[in-house]
C-alpha cells in the first residue's frame, strides 16, 4: 500500500506566507472549523452504537491492573479532598483543548508559519484516527462506573459538561472515551511549541500534557490507557505525515543503468576517471 504524496511543507508554508495575515487566519479558521464539525458529527454517529461500552470499560480496567498502572480512583479520591482543585479541573477539562488549539494555531500562522502545515496535517490525521477508535471501541468513562469507585466530579460540583443523564443526546457522545483527544492534542501542542522555538523556556511545555492527563483522570473522564492510545495514534500520524512528505528516492544503480542515467559498461560507480587519475 502506497501512501498518497503530500506537497512539501515548505511549499505549503510559502503559499500561506504570501497571503495577507487576515486572509490566512480566515481560511485556516474555516479549515479547522470544518475539522471540528466533521469530528463532532462522526462522534455523534458513533454514539448511536455503544453496545459493549461497559464491558470494554471492565476490560480496560482489568488490563490496567495487570499492567500495574496507578489506580485512577485513588487519584480522584485524593483530589476530592481539595474541592477548589477539582472545580478548576472541571473548568480546564471543558475549555482547555479548544482554547489551546486556537492559541497554538494562531501563534503558528502569525509567527511560525513554516511549522503550520506539519501541525495541521498531524492534527487532522490524529483526529481522524481517533474517530475510528470511537466507532470501533465505545467505552464507558470512569465517571459512569461508581462500582469501580469513581464519581462524576462535574455532577457533584454542578459543573458537568454532559449532565447527569448517561444517555447520549444531540451531538453528544459520552462513550467516545477511547482514545483521549485531550491527551493526544496536548502532546501535539507541546511538541509543536518545542519544535518551533529555540528558547530554553520551551521545555516548560512538557508540563502541559502532564497537567492535562492528570485532569482527565481526576475528573473521571478517561482511563490511563485512553491517553496512552491517544499518544500512540499521534505517533502513527507523525510517521504517516513524514512518509507522505519525504522526497522521492533516487533510482537505484540497476534502474539508473536501465534508463541510461547511471554508470554503464566501462564506467566505475564513481563516474569517469574513478580508476585512474584525471
Amino acid at each position: 500500500m502506497t501512501l498518497p504524496r503530500l506537497a512539501p511543507a515548505q511549499e505549503v508554508a510559502a503559499r500561506l506566507g504570501r497571503r495577507p495575515w487576515w486572509r490566512r487566519l480566515g481560511q485556516e479558521a474555516l479549515v479547522l472549523g470544518a475539522l471540528w464539525l466533521a469530528y463532532t458529527l462522526g462522534r455523534a454517529l458513533a454514539g448511536r452504537h455503544v453496545a459493549g461500552a461497559r464491558g470494554h470499560a471492565s476490560d480496560v480496567w482489568r488490563l490496567e491492573r495487570e499492567l500495574r498502572l496507578p489506580d485512577e480512583a485513588g487519584w480522584q479520591h485524593w483530589a476530592l479532598g481539595h474541592p477548589a482543585l477539582v472545580s478548576a479541573a472541571n473548568v480546564y477539562y471543558k475549555y482547555e483543548h479548544w482554547v489551546a488549539l486556537g492559541a497554538v494555531a494562531l501563534w503558528l500562522l502569525l509567527c511560525r508559519v513554516g511549522r503550520y502545515p506539519w501541525f495541521r496535517r498531524v492534527l487532522v490525521l490524529t483526529t481522524g484516527l481517533a474517530l475510528v477508535g470511537h466507532v470501533a471501541y465505545p467505552l464507558t468513562p470512569p465517571r459512569m462506573r461508581p462500582d469501580l469507585g469513581f464519581v462524576d466530579t462535574g455532577v457533584v460540583l454542578g459543573q458537568s459538561v454532559y449532565g447527569p443523564d448517561p444517555r447520549n443526546h444531540g451531538l453528544v457522545n459520552q462513550y467516545a472515551a477511547m482514545p483521549s483527544m485531550h491527551v493526544a492534542w496536548a502532546v501535539l501542542f507541546a511538541v509543536t511549541v518545542i519544535l518551533a522555538t529555540r528558547t530554553a523556556w520551551r521545555w516548560l511545555a512538557v508540563g502541559y500534557p502532564a497537567v492535562t492527563t492528570s485532569v482527565v483522570v481526576i475528573t473521571g473522564n478517561h482511563y490511563w490507557l485512553d491517553g496512552i492510545v491517544g499518544v500512540l495514534l499521534l505517533c502513527l500520524a507523525v510517521a504517516a505525515v513524514r512518509l507522505a512528505t519525504r522526497p522521492a528516492t533516487e533510482p537505484g544503480p540497476a534502474a539508473a543503468v536501465a534508463t541510461g542515467a547511471g554508470p554503464g559498461p566501462g564506467r566505475g560507480l564513481a563516474g569517469p576517471g574513478a580508476a585512474g587519475g584525471s
